[in-house]
């Protein structure tokens, strides 16, 4: 905290925006169709996404609570508003939910959609352990599914492994490593992506790249980084570093960056730093559109200028 707290009050970085972002809005309609290159993602914000691989529809870290935190009034809050109502979310066939930090499983979120008809017949996957909030949450409890470390289970046709991660867990100081947290690789048919969630770097990317990759699309968290806490956030010269272990194949996505503030850099810093760096095809949409992934094909959407 000492270390922390200078900074924190006296270093005149602009960590959130001057006013309010956006709008950004995603226009349902789409999810009537399947994308014709079959694979499509819908980058809500921050580590919150829906992937279409191969015939299925999966969501990532559901949270559309105003702040990534334990109260509504207090804590880190949205630089916009969710650009997908939970009404308008389309039929859902599993649910993953990386580890319990605020910023990733939001309560308020996980409550709404546990009565809704688009997620009644989804799968809940989480690391062990994280079963037991989702079900306090509302998730009936034969939805969820705990997996541990390089555990597997299959949605339709789409493999998803629970995959190592350098992080933590906890949704208090007092009560930490009581769950376990994960990245996931979710492999199907014809596409291969790999969900990387919160993590420092580590020599397992190497392994991962190599027994479950080549990947089409790897999506690594750039932002809410700092050298006090580089080892459980890898922020974006570590994400180049770690894309270049999974195996340099396919497209960067870079995510956990642009809607919350979580760390003591200004808040565009993360997607500054990677833009620029030579020989790496990024894959970065604004936030709600749905965007195919073509092999190959960058797509570089500068709405956070």
């Amino acid at each position: 905290m000492f270390k922390v707290g200078r900074r924190f009050f006296l270093e005149g970085r602009a960590r959130s925006p001057n006013g309010p972002l956006g709008p950004f809005h995603t226009d349902p309609r789409i999810y009537a169709t399947w994308p014709r290159s079959g694979l499509r993602i819908t980058w809500i914000g921050h580590a919150t996404a829906i992937l279409e691989i191969d015939g299925v529809r999966i969501l990532v870290d559901p949270m559309r609570d105003k702040r990534a935190s334990p109260t509504s009034w207090i804590g880190p809050k949205r630089f916009f508003p969710p650009p997908l109502e939970l009404s308008d979310l389309p039929s859902i066939d599993a649910v993953i939910v990386s580890h319990d930090h605020y910023d990733h499983l939001g309560a308020g979120t996980i409550r709404v959609m546990a009565g809704l008809a688009a997620v009644e017949r989804a799968r809940w996957i989480v690391p062990l352990g994280g079963g037991a909030l989702l079900r306090r949450l509302g998730v009936p409890a034969a939805h969820c599914l705990e997996l541990n470390w390089m555990d597997s289970t299959r949605v339709g046709p789409v493999e998803v492994t629970a995959l190592p991660a350098r992080h933590f867990s906890g949704r208090s100081l007092f009560k930490r490593f009581a769950t376990l947290w994960a990245s996931f690789g979710l492999a199907g048919p014809l596409h291969r992506v790999y969900c990387g969630a919160d993590s420092g770097e580590w020599e397992g990317f190497c392994e991962i790249g190599q027994r479950f990759g080549p990947f089409d699309l790897a999506m690594l968290e750039i932002g809410a980084y700092d050298p006090l806490w580089a080892e459980i956030h890898m922020g974006p010269e570590g994400a180049v570093r770690s894309f270049r272990a999974l195996g340099n194949h396919g497209l960067l996505m870079p995510i956990h960056w642009g809607l919350f503030d979580l760390a003591l850099h200004h808040w565009r810093q993360p997607i500054e730093k990677i833009w620029p760096v030579k020989g790496l095809k990024l894959w970065s949409p604004t936030p709600g559109v749905p965007s195919e992934v073509i092999a190959g094909e960058e797509l570089r959407s500068e709405w956070w200028r």
